[in-house]
C-alpha cells in the first residue's frame, strides 16, 4: 500500500503531466491562428484555468482531487511565468500597450473567473 505522501506525490506529478501538455497543446495551437503580438494562447489557458480551480475550490474538491487536478493539472496548465516573462519581451519590443492590456486582462479577468467558477460550483456542483 502506498504512503499518503507518496499517494499525493504521484496524484500531483501525472496532474502535472497532463496539464503541462494541455497546456502546450493548446497554446501552440490558439498562437498558430492568431498570429498577433497578444499573447493569446497563454492568455486562454491561465483564464480557463483560474475558472476551473475556482470549481474544484467552490465545488468542495477532497484532497486527493485537489492535489490531482488544483496542484497537479492547474498548477502545470495555467503558467505565471511565462505571463511575466511574455510581458517582459512585450515591454523590450516597444509594445508597451499590448503588454500592460496583456496583464490587465490576465489579472483582471483571472480573479473575476475564478470567482465566478467558486460562485457557479456553490450553486450547481458538488465534487
Amino acid at each position: 500500500m502506498m504512503s499518503n505522501t507518496l499517494g499525493t506525490l504521484l496524484l500531483v506529478s501525472a496532474g502535472g503531466f497532463a496539464g503541462a501538455v494541455a497546456r502546450y497543446w493548446i497554446g501552440s495551437r490558439i498562437a498558430e491562428r492568431l498570429k498577433t503580438s497578444l499573447p493569446y494562447g497563454t492568455l486562454t489557458v491561465n483564464l480557463a484555468g483560474s475558472f476551473l480551480l475556482g470549481v474544484l475550490w467552490g465545488g468542495g474538491a477532497d484532497g486527493r482531487l485537489m492535489a490531482l487536478l488544483g496542484s497537479g493539472f492547474m498548477g502545470a496548465f495555467t503558467t505565471f511565468s511565462t505571463l511575466k516573462l511574455e510581458s517582459e519581451a512585450l515591454l523590450r519590443q516597444g509594445e508597451s500597450r499590448t503588454a500592460w492590456l496583456y496583464m490587465g486582462l490576465s489579472y483582471t479577468l483571472g480573479l473575476l473567473l475564478a470567482y465566478a467558477g467558486y460562485i457557479l460550483s456553490l450553486t450547481y456542483i458538488k465534487l
